[in-house]
């Protein structure tokens, strides 16, 4: 994984007003909370004293109390109470749990994966997608290493193949470019698919012609992902990494119609039931590929068309070698 990243791990709504979470990301057991006045703690789920897991205590005067022995936690990690030795009695400084920086924006909450608790960076987002937009969510559990899960959405070869019956009807094999462009961590692609009547063939980036003629997608490093159907309907999607071999997709479809309730909700609904089925379909798929997660070198053959995957490797690459230095 990428360290000293922003990274969408769970819908807002999983951390409950009142009580704790305990869940797995990024490899590591995690509990969340919500301060009195609505801050998010997140601390590793293992208590210090006897190694319960924090999260399957409960919140007492905004702290974590450990369900074992009583400890309590701080949004710090910090052990502020234990019991056994008497309320009067301070506790000393090595009774604490490692924690990440946390917060809740754009509907998600955000960990910081790294050790740095101030000046932070920006969370990262789509700018289109900050406002005027609703959405309706699907949360699935895929068997595989978040990179493999993100490379599928900027795979723009398989659609005829894997969504025959969907969103690839009409048999357009033939791709043109794609065409990429970086803006700091964020990658545009652009593609035109044909179909291959036996008189046309492939043409590179440069041939392409006007970008705003191109159907185009985008990521946002290290795990979030947009697809632009049309200015009033888009496909969101956070890659949030369980571990190296777990991926929760957290599958959202906005739209931008006018706030009539029935007019909204009718769309989402059938938003999210197109969703499910092309989802379903890319899963059937991508759950076979071996190994389960990828990197810059490994014994794939890529096409031109995999220029968007490629290009996301070279820059996770880049960025894991700039976490060592």
């Amino acid at each position: 994984m990428i360290r000293n990243k922003w990274y969408a791990i769970l819908d807002a709504k999983e951390v409950p007003k009142k009580g704790i979470i305990g869940v797995r990301r990024l490899g590591e057991k995690l509990a969340f909370w919500r301060t009195a006045d609505n801050q998010i703690a997140c601390i590793f789920d293992k208590c210090c004293h006897r190694g319960a897991s924090i999260s399957a205590g409960k919140i007492i005067n905004g702290h974590a109390q450990c369900p074992f022995h009583g400890f309590e936690y701080d949004i710090d990690g910090k052990v502020t109470l234990i019991p056994a030795n008497g309320r009067k009695k301070e506790v000393a400084e090595r009774y604490k749990v490692n924690t990440y920086a946390a917060k809740e924006k754009y509907g998600f909450i955000w960990i910081y994966w790294g050790e740095e608790k101030v000046n932070l960076p920006e969370i990262p987002f789509f700018e289109d997608l900050k406002t005027n937009f609703h959405y309706s969510q699907i949360i699935d559990h895929w068997p595989m290493h978040y990179t493999r899960c993100i490379e599928n959405q900027m795979d723009v070869v398989h659609i005829p193949f894997v969504h025959h019956n969907t969103i690839g009807k009409g048999g357009k094999t033939v791709v043109y470019g794609p065409k990429v462009k970086w803006e700091g961590n964020q990658l545009t692609w652009y593609v035109k698919n044909l179909v291959d009547d036996g008189s046309i063939e492939a043409k590179g980036p440069n041939e392409m012609g006007e970008e705003d003629e191109l159907f185009s997608l985008q990521i946002i490093m290290p795990n979030i992902w947009h697809n632009i159907i049309a200015e009033k309907v888009r496909v969101f999607a956070a890659f949030a990494p369980i571990d190296d071999e777990n991926t929760m997709i957290y599958l959202r479809f906005y739209q931008s119609f006018m706030p009539i309730w029935g007019i909204r909700h009718i769309v989402g609904f059938f938003g999210k039931i197109s969703s499910r089925i092309i989802l379903n379909q890319d899963k059937r798929v991508v759950v076979t590929q071996l190994p389960k997660y990828t990197q810059m070198k490994m014994d794939e053959k890529l096409i031109p068309g995999d220029r968007p995957i490629a290009e996301f490797r070279k820059r996770r690459d880049e960025l894991m070698k700039e976490d060592k230095q």
